[in-house]
């Protein structure tokens, strides 16, 4: 999940629903300026969250951890060449 955000999904959301919100107020400055502002929150808690749910190593739907670095075969990176000559 390197190199994603979910901040611009928050912010594209909440200036979508703060649009709404302002048209049917009549004040569409404010709407979209709360719906920015609430879309950075919102965005910036599911980086928090899925950053969180990457460094424990568990996907969050049984516990159980990753198992990648535990050894095993893998494919050949325990620095030979391979070759035989």
């Amino acid at each position: 999940m390197e190199g994603r955000s979910f901040t611009g999904i928050g912010v594209a959301l909440g200036v979508a629903i703060g649009a709404g919100l302002g048209v049917a107020t009549d004040n569409l400055a404010i709407g979209v300026g709360l719906g920015v502002a609430i879309g950075v929150a919102i965005g910036l808690s599911l980086d928090a969250a899925s950053r969180r749910r990457g460094r424990d190593g568990s996907d969050g739907a049984d516990g159980a951890g990753s198992t990648h670095g535990q050894g095993g075969d893998d494919g050949g990176s325990d620095g030979g060449d391979g070759g035989g000559d």
